[in-house]
């Protein structure tokens, strides 16, 4: 398991009860430790770094003990791209991308070219939330759409979720953030509709002034001083996010239990050892052969060998 510090999610509700909007700033969001920014090329990090955001704000909105993984799946040279962040802000991602088929830069000026140059004509997002406590299992699949990763997500929340939602995501190598705003469900209901259509208004082109450059730069107070400094908001008690990598020697026992001793004898004879890679941290975990007999003794609860370094 691999760990670092992070930063900073925060809340906040903007209007009287017709959105909420969730801001959070991720210096290194982009450039997670447990995946070496020089891995990728620079336009699968910014892509990656936005990702990364956008898992942070969808847990946000977690209720209970779990994890959300965000997935997008394309035809492009960006394969599989996917995101984990857990209800207490631990994140982790990772992405398959054709290197050779990699051109230019990921750049402001052309993120919607980028964009689908990366994830190509043909895709979709996948939002799944498993629960610890309890067997609950929720998955959201809807087809990408839009020309960023910001406007998939707002077809994800008007498709699968059903609320008016905008998303503003950033990142680079430097760093990610985003900000969500999302006009509560019921929000009207107690009569005020043009009290709460007007807040709702209001909010929408509160996230339109802010730039890219300014979610990079600024704290989440000054974004909102600039964008809702005509709304009433309130900001909540931010959350510490960190990276992590969640691998450990006994959840690849356990994967390779599930192979059958079978596979995974036919490895050891053929290679001399089984060596698991994390995709997430890339940290390898090395099962010699005595490891293997171990692994499938009755009423076994070996780790195997210590992770090679």
């Amino acid at each position: 398991m691999q760990t670092a510090t992070g930063y900073v999610a925060s809340s906040s509700r903007i209007g009287p009860s017709a959105g909420t909007g969730r801001a959070l700033g991720l210096p290194g969001a982009s450039c997670a430790p447990t995946r070496p920014i020089s891995t990728y090329p620079p336009e699968v990090t910014g892509l990656l770094g936005e990702a990364v955001v956008a898992s942070v704000l969808l847990a946000a909105t977690l209720k209970f003990r779990g994890t959300l993984t965000f997935q997008l799946e394309g035809n492009g040279a960006l394969k599989l791209l996917v995101a984990q962040c857990t209800h207490d802000f631990r994140v982790r991602a990772v992405a398959r991308v054709d290197r050779g088929a990699v051109r230019g830069e990921f750049t402001e000026v052309a993120g919607g070219a980028v964009f689908r140059s990366l994830v190509g004509t043909d895709g979709r997002i996948t939002v799944t939330v498993e629960a610890e406590e309890r067997s609950m299992r929720y998955q959201g699949v809807v087809p990408l759409s839009g020309a960023s990763l910001a406007e998939s997500l707002e077809a994800y929340f008007a498709s699968s979720e059903q609320l008016p939602t905008r998303v503003l995501l950033a990142a680079d190598e430097a760093g990610g953030a985003g900000m969500l705003v999302q006009k509560l469900p019921g929000a009207g209901a107690e009569g005020d509709f043009e009290e709460v259509a007007a807040a709702w208004e209001g909010a929408q082109r509160g996230i339109e002034r802010l730039s890219v450059a300014q979610l990079l730069r600024c704290p989440v107070e000054e974004l909102l001083g600039q964008g809702f400094a005509d709304q009433d908001v309130r900001l909540f008690r931010g959350s510490p996010v960190r990276f992590e990598c969640r691998c450990s020697q006994g959840r690849v026992a356990g994967l390779l239990r599930a192979l059958g001793p079978e596979e995974v004898r036919g490895v050891l004879e053929e290679q001399g050892a089984v060596t698991v890679t994390c995709e997430f941290c890339h940290r390898p975990y090395r099962f010699e052969a005595a490891d293997i007999e171990a692994l499938f003794a009755p009423d076994s609860t070996t780790g195997g060998s210590e992770a090679v370094h």
